[in-house]
């Protein structure tokens, strides 16, 4: 039977969980028959914990870290990276993925979509571009249904409904990103005999918000039972650089910033895990509304928009099927 709701239910023992991720690490690397592991790193909080769960687990001679910058990520990524890794002695490996993705024809199929919604843009003359859902989640019942937007050369911001195919072909080719960053982490694990550690958390699993065969395609998935906010708890514990811990969590896949909120979840990480949490846990919408200080139609649409995410990403959890 699950505690009271309250807003403190999502308090971890950061130092009990610690301990039993790496116990748990030691024991797949053995059940595998593999030595040490990979992980791609990129300045966000999901991959600083995941390589710092890792090298407490391993030793940092065992854990390879690889960053794997293109030409729209932001040079912050990079940074941030490289002090993530001198923080816990590993040096890492640069791979620039850019060659890859532009014989992929990544970039044009992907601006090429966003051309047909607005004809002047083009990357370049400077233009950037995103895409974004909707971001008054609990005042209005709007579903989940994306715009482009684009940042001129002169820095106005310009916002149009995204057709469906346009939004297809613009999510085909950029997702072409993650499953070469997949890509070259195996590389890097087989050439070691080494494992491949996943840094999806829980939001990203159960929601949705992952690449089929990108990033997903992993051997461990260290942090995927956890909720953003108890990442946040083991960045804490395990003295995951300051300025990362700070760092609005980000997609890093558009030419314009944008954050993991606009672009999927719509609400702030704090708010959304406790109903989430709430949803899954079945905790009365009269309950969750008094301890949240919302109404009760805010937090049926909220259980709304994840049962949405979930069941229209079902596909994407499911393995290949058998005929």
């Amino acid at each position: 039977m699950m505690n009271a709701f309250s807003k403190d239910i999502l308090n971890i023992d950061a130092a009990a969980e610690t301990e039993r991720i790496i116990a748990s690490i030691k024991q797949q690397l053995r059940k595998m028959r593999r030595y040490g592991a990979v992980v791609g790193i990129s300045g966000g909080i999901d991959s600083s914990v995941v390589m710092a769960l890792s090298v407490k687990a391993l030793g940092p001679q065992k854990v390879t870290a690889v960053m794997m910058p293109e030409k729209d990520s932001d040079p912050i990524s990079e940074k941030l990276g490289r002090k993530l890794a001198a923080t816990f002695g590993v040096t890492p490996i640069l791979e620039v993925i850019t060659p890859v993705l532009e014989g992929f024809g990544c970039y044009p199929r992907r601006d090429e979509a966003i051309r047909r919604v607005f004809p002047e843009y083009d990357a370049a003359k400077g233009y950037k571009a995103k895409i974004v859902l909707p971001p008054n989640l609990l005042d209005e019942g709007t579903l989940n249904v994306f715009s482009v937007t684009i940042i001129t050369p002169d820095g106005q911001e310009l916002t149009k409904p995204l057709p469906s195919k346009e939004f297809l072909q613009i999510v085909a080719a950029s997702n072409f990103k993650q499953r070469t960053r997949m890509s070259m982490l195996y590389y890097h694990a087989e050439l070691r005999n080494y494992a491949v550690m996943g840094t999806a958390n829980k939001n990203e699993h159960d929601q949705g918000f992952f690449v089929k065969y990108g990033d997903s395609g992993v051997d461990i998935k260290t942090i995927g039972h956890l909720y953003k906010t108890q990442v946040y708890q083991l960045a804490k514990y395990l003295g995951v650089p300051e300025e990362i811990q700070q760092r609005p969590p980000t997609t890093d896949t558009y030419s314009a910033h944008c954050t993991q909120e606009e672009f999927f979840f719509r609400l702030p990480f704090q708010t959304m895990d406790l109903l989430w949490y709430a949803q899954e846990n079945k905790a009365p919408a009269p309950e969750v509304a008094r301890v949240m200080a919302m109404t009760e139609a805010q937090v049926q649409r909220a259980f709304d928009d994840f049962a949405r995410k979930y069941n229209t990403t079902e596909y994407l959890r499911m393995p290949p099927q058998s005929i």
